[in-house]
């Protein structure tokens, strides 16, 4: 029997080319939030809309719910001429980025005022772009380990969420920055990010092909009539999954998926917009909520990964759900405050740690769950199941502070409470999964 690691051990398989490359298209993944997410809610609140009305642009979110609709096709369909040189998941994650680019080139030049809808239809071109990007992205991470490599799934997991954070909160201060200090408009702040987002597709082109990629099946191939090809792409990951896994305890384990970042999701559609009614200006939100929240994340990340890989995934969600819950308590106190810089700080810092440790543990949760056949398909239905309750709820978000008649305070106690009934659920079925987590990582821990 080989002896426990160190922690510092476990730190060093974050320096492995493999992990590093994860941390890259982590912010290619992170990237196009900024563009629908933060940045439009911005520009949104800063032409007058209401909060209503900047909740429900949050719509366009819905794309990464339903993505694992069209999933089989990243793992079935090959694009012409670049699936040849880039090969399978690479051609796919590139074809989006330029998408990505070009629509955030179109919004450089049009105005909230007079062409409301093309924002809101270009919004939507970027998330169904995004979300393909991440089934390609997410694909790409599990098949550069092999099923018996723990360890580096887990950091894979750890740098996926510190490149998303880098991509969503570093880049993404720089349009805050450009606004506030530049006099530039925001239309100026979307040029430059389209800029960038070409310069992060230049990235794809020089990293390797996923090591542990096993495509379909010949007769997925070539197969002998539409309904086999329709039965390989879209029934077999799903029929596989269910059996494997027990129809009884896969529905839990969806369930669960479905809840647990659901509060987290209505704190984050509306913070922006919190944050300037509250009194912060954009370079004190470039600051705080991006820069320190960037590296606050990227820290904890990086730690959480290597905790999670003592004490297991499973407990790893319950402590990192619990922290998420108390630390939306923040911004409550915050709400009663006022705009307080120092105040600000401390809710971030706490927000980046909470979220950066469950994120992580989520994202290798779901990674353990998924067969090497139907990786981007299994990993795109769970994932987008989990995107499902944060969009189609917090789309409401901006409805329910106006009818807590704008008690922020209030609306930030309601985002805490929201994660119980998830952790309540996870504590019934930690068991199972815990012995799961045990036959992959050749532990037999218990919960």
């Amino acid at each position: 029997m080989t002896a426990p690691l160190s922690f510092w051990q476990d730190l060093k398989v974050y320096t492995q080319p493999r992990v590093l490359v994860i941390f890259i298209l982590g912010i290619a993944s992170g990237f196009p939030w900024v563009m629908i997410g933060s940045a439009l809610s911005a520009w949104l609140q800063e032409e007058g809309l209401t909060r209503s009305v900047i909740g429900y642009f949050g719509a366009v979110f819905g794309a990464y719910s339903i993505n694992f609709l069209w999933s089989p096709l990243i793992d079935g369909a090959k694009l012409p001429l670049l699936t040849r040189y880039l090969g399978q998941r690479r051609s796919w994650i590139l074809l989006c980025q330029l998408v990505i680019a070009a629509c955030c080139l179109l919004l450089s030049q049009l105005s909230i005022a007079s062409h409301l809808h093309w924002v809101g239809l270009l919004a939507m071109a970027i998330a169904i772009s995004s979300a393909t990007q991440d089934i390609a992205i997410d694909a790409y991470r599990i098949e550069s380990f092999s099923v018996s490599e723990g360890r580096l799934q887990s950091a894979g997991a750890a740098m996926a969420t510190a490149g998303w954070w880098t991509g969503y909160a570093g880049l993404g201060a720089i349009p805050f920055f450009i606004v506030d200090a530049s006099g530039w408009v925001w239309q100026d702040a979307y040029a430059v990010l389209a800029v960038i987002m070409l310069a992060i597709a230049s990235v794809v082109l020089v990293v390797r092909r996923s090591t542990y990629h096993q495509p379909f099946s010949a007769k997925a191939k070539t197969p002998a009539n539409l309904i086999a090809r329709i039965n390989e792409m879209v029934v077999a990951p799903i029929r596989e999954f269910f059996t494997r896994s027990g129809t009884r305890f896969a529905i839990s384990v969806l369930i669960f998926i479905f809840l647990f970042k659901i509060g987290e999701a209505f704190l984050g559609r509306m913070s922006i917009v919190f944050y300037k009614e509250i009194g912060f200006t954009n370079e004190q939100i470039g600051t705080y909520s991006k820069l320190v929240t960037w590296w606050v994340t990227i820290v904890f990340a990086l730690i959480g990964s290597a905790v999670n890989l003592r004490v297991g995934i499973v407990k790893g969600l319950l402590f990192g759900g619990i922290a998420m819950a108390a630390s939306n308590l923040m911004f409550s106190w915050i709400a009663l405050v006022g705009p307080s810089e120092s105040l600000f700080l401390s809710a971030v810092v706490i927000d980046g740690f909470t979220s950066a440790w469950s994120t992580v543990a989520f994202v290798a949760f779901i990674s353990l769950l998924c067969d090497r056949s139907f990786t981007a398909s299994q990993y795109a239905l769970m994932a987008s199941l989990g995107t499902l309750g944060r969009t189609l709820l917090s789309s409401y978000s901006g409805a329910v502070v106006d009818a807590l008649d704008g008690s922020w305070a209030t609306f930030f106690l309601l985002t805490a409470l929201m994660v119980i009934p998830s952790l309540v659920f996870l504590w019934f079925i930690r068991k199972p999964l815990t012995r799961m987590e045990g036959l992959r990582t050749g532990d037999s821990r218990e919960t």
